[in-house]
């Protein structure tokens, strides 16, 4: 595995993924995938990490998936392409910690994808989005076609997936698909001042919660079953005995995560 395709760098609770092929500006070829799903793993089971954060490096967050790479793959070398996409999008949307991309220049394809699926999109004031998969013979991976109505509605996905149309960030943030704007060459500094925000949280309750909004296909009465299961768990933990003793001290709690 290349290490090198993907960074990694710590800023106090938060670790920062950098997609890292500039000069491909970032195409998501095999290697990538596979060094992107380890290190995700890696930073998920960290109970010192309270934040991820993916971004891209060379001022582009991804052109998407590596076309070249994948002259002459048969079915199952292109099963073997996207299962660890695949894996890497059930992480990030399942694990208890908080993940936030920070966009700079392109989104394209594949990095559409792996922004959307994040909780949190912070993208550059010239950043803009396109998942004109049609422009190359291809349907949408990453999950795409699951996130990405959710985000934006299925009219506005439709916009973006059977039309093939960029979307700018300030349209981006208008309809949903980046959460934040920030100043030209200041997405990751945003997302690492949100990345602080997270936390400063209960990193258990935070767990819980993105657990909740996986089950969001749930029926009500389901959904209200797995809240009282989670808030019947998070009431005997370590966590909300200091949230509560913060409170009625008047300071800021301080979490340990038990």
């Amino acid at each position: 595995m290349d290490d090198r395709v993907v960074t990694v760098t710590g800023h106090g609770a938060a670790r920062v993924l950098t997609l890292n092929r500039p000069e491909a500006r970032n195409a998501i070829d095999v290697p990538m995938r596979e060094r992107l799903l380890a290190e995700l793993r890696r930073a998920a089971g960290d109970p010192e990490v309270r934040a991820i954060v993916l971004t891209g490096a060379g001022g582009t967050f991804s052109a998407g998936g590596d076309v070249r790479s994948m002259e002459g793959a048969g079915p199952d070398a292109v099963r073997a392409r996207l299962a660890p996409v695949h894996e890497a999008v059930r992480l990030i949307t399942t694990c208890g910690t908080p993940v936030i991309a920070a966009v700079e220049g392109a989104a394209a394809g594949l990095g559409v994808s792996l922004a959307a699926v994040c909780d949190h999109v912070v993208a550059a004031e010239d950043a803009r989005f396109v998942a004109a998969f049609g422009k190359v013979g291809l349907v949408a991976d990453g999950g795409l076609l699951w996130t990405l109505p959710q985000r934006v509605g299925m009219g506005r996905a439709r916009e973006m997936l059977v039309f093939g149309r960029t979307v700018t960030a300030p349209r981006a943030h208008e309809i949903g698909l980046a959460d934040s704007l920030a100043p030209s060459g200041g997405a990751l500094d945003a997302a690492l001042a949100l990345a602080a925000e997270a936390a400063a949280l209960a990193p258990l309750s935070v767990a819980a919660a993105k657990r909740l909004l996986a089950r969001a296909g749930q029926s009500l009465e389901e959904l209200l079953e797995s809240e009282r299961a989670e808030q019947a768990a998070l009431f005997g933990t370590a966590d909300f005995a200091e949230g509560r003793a913060a409170f009625a001290e008047r300071r800021p709690p301080r979490f340990e995560g038990r």
